[in-house]
């Protein structure tokens, strides 16, 4: 019997029914706020695929490795595991117009944003609306229910000026100020 820690994955036994139903999981779930990135990657012969992504986890330091979790048909996920490279822009709070608009698939998305894309990046970056942007080398995955779990190791971080990152929970989008204020 192996023992638990590394490698080991925990499966439901055959049988076993959720308590809950999908509807009860994503109320839940959007009491929890959370940061709002956009996934993009570069299939091969140049088209620029991404979407919304607010499913995004530091993974390690050593090496540093993130993870993004996809729908499994998604066809941004698709063109990801084909150049097994992607880039996790991470929005600030003027970013809410370009979440929605990742959100929505619609086909021209990237004709209605600034980006740019270089040779060394995992993808696109989202250049007006990203206060970071990471590039990845996809190292891992795990399908999960209608899902898949991306590992990414971390080859290369942009960071733009200070900015407000763009959050989402409660069904909306909202900021959190980086201002600290000091004790009196």
């Amino acid at each position: 019997m192996p023992k638990p820690g590394m490698d080991t994955m925990l499966v439901s036994e055959p049988g076993m029914i959720p308590v809950i139903d999908a509807a009860q999981f994503r109320s839940l779930m959007s009491s929890f706020p959370t940061g709002v990135a956009v996934v993009t990657t570069t299939e091969p012969g140049g088209r620029p695929w991404g979407m919304t992504c607010s499913t995004v986890c530091s993974v390690a330091i050593d090496p540093p490795t993130l993870l993004v979790c996809l729908r499994e048909n998604s066809p941004t996920l698709q063109a990801m595991l084909t150049v097994s490279m992607f880039a996790v822009n991470l929005l600030h709070e003027e970013g809410r117009d370009t979440a929605q608009l990742f959100a929505s698939g619609a086909p021209d998305r990237f004709d209605q944003v600034r980006w740019r894309n270089e040779p060394s990046y995992g993808g696109p970056h989202l250049t007006d609306v990203a206060h970071a942007v990471v590039d990845c080398r996809i190292v891992r995955t795990v399908r999960v229910g209608d899902h898949v779990v991306v590992f990414g190791e971390v080859l290369d971080l942009v960071q733009e000026a200070a900015a407000n990152p763009l959050l989402y929970g409660f069904r909306r989008y909202s900021s959190w100020s980086t201002v600290s204020s000091s004790a009196a």
